[in-house]
C-alpha cells in the first residue's frame, strides 16, 4: 500500500519533526509513506472572509496537482465521518481488500481546506469537533495510520 500525506506549510518544530519521523520509521514496516508538503499563504490577520477564500482555493490548487488520479482521496475536515481506532484500521482493511493501493490524505492549512479538495476526496475524516494546529494532526494522523495496521494484524497496542 503507498500511503501519501499531503499537507499544507512545512514542520519547523523539531519535536514534531521527530515524532513524525518515528512514525515513519515504525509504518515501514506495514507501507510505503510519503509526505508531500505545499507551499501555504500567508495569512493577514485581519483578513476579511473574501481574503481567506482566496488563500485556501491557492492552497487548494497546489494540493490538488499532487492528488493522483487513481488514488483514494482522504480529507482531515471538522465536518467529516468520526471513526473510532477500530472503525478506522477496518476501513482501511476494507479497501486494501477492495483493490486500493494508494490513499492520499490531505491535511490543510491555518484556515482548512478548499471547497475543491473536499469535493475531490472519496471520504471526508474527522478526529474531532475541535481544532487542531495543522503540524500537530501530521502527527495524530500518522499515530492512528500505524495504529491501524497493529490493530488489523493483532498485534499489541496501547489502549
Amino acid at each position: 500500500m503507498q500511503i501519501d500525506i499531503l499537507c499544507v506549510g512545512k514542520i519547523k518544530e523539531s519535536f514534531f519533526r521527530n515524532a513524525i519521523e518515528e512514525y515513519k520509521k515504525r509504518l515501514s514496516r506495514y507501507c510505503r509513506l510519503s509526505e508531500i508538503e505545499v507551499a501555504d499563504e500567508k495569512t493577514p490577520d485581519s483578513a476579511s472572509a473574501e481574503e481567506e477564500r482566496q488563500i485556501k482555493e491557492k492552497e487548494g490548487d497546489r494540493l490538488l496537482s499532487k492528488i493522483h488520479d487513481g488514488a483514494y482521496v482522504v480529507a482531515l475536515a471538522i465536518e467529516g465521518k468520526s471513526y473510532s481506532s477500530e472503525e478506522l484500521a477496518k476501513e482501511l482493511e476494507t479497501l486494501a481488500v477492495r483493490g486500493v493501493s494508494h490513499i492520499q490524505f490531505v491535511i490543510g492549512g491555518s484556515l482548512g481546506l478548499s471547497p475543491a479538495v473536499l469535493r475531490r476526496a472519496d471520504l471526508l475524516l474527522s478526529f474531532s469537533k475541535m481544532t487542531f494546529p495543522h503540524q500537530l494532526m501530521r502527527v495524530i494522523l500518522l499515530e492512528q495510520i500505524y495504529r491501524s495496521y497493529r490493530i488489523q494484524r493483532n498485534e499489541p497496542y496501547h489502549k
